[in-house]
């Protein structure tokens, strides 16, 4: 079994989520023992996500460090032991809401399209869209 960062570069629908990982400085902390949980959108996901929000994180590292540790939780939680929830904290510091039943957990709206993938240092799950903080949403300008 492999670290979670390993585990995901061999899931060829998680190359957008990966980079991010990259790119904000969060590579190193999800291949330490944890355990973690993540929340890995999928390249479509971020392929509907406005390019304009994505371009205002992308480049502000500070936005983009708290974009994705708002999908890292600590602990390893499989879908059984989110379905007993009704939020989380996350790395980033806020919440994430989980709302559906067991076979059909949601995170922030997001829908969990594969759950439970074991690593090493903990699990991930691959979800149909990328979770926004409400801190870092305030702070985007949209489009009229």
């Amino acid at each position: 079994m492999k670290d979670i960062i390993e585990t995901a570069r061999e899931d060829g629908r998680l190359r957008n989520s990966l980079r991010m990982l990259q790119a904000g400085g969060v590579t190193e902390t999800l291949r330490e023992s944890g355990p973690y949980t993540a929340f890995f959108p999928t390249d479509e996901a971020f392929s509907v996500f406005p390019s304009e929000m994505l371009d205002a994180i992308a480049n502000d590292r500070e936005r983009l460090r708290g974009l994705i540790l708002y999908h890292v939780v600590r602990g390893k939680l499989t879908m059984r032991e989110l379905s007993r929830l009704e939020a989380i904290v996350t790395l980033q510091g806020d919440y994430l809401d989980i709302e559906g039943p067991p076979e059909g957990i949601q995170v922030n709206g997001a829908t969990i399209i594969q759950p439970d993938v074991e690593c090493t240092n903990g699990i991930y799950h691959v979800i149909d869209s990328v979770l926004l903080p409400r801190a870092i949403e305030a702070r985007i300008p949209r489009r009229a």
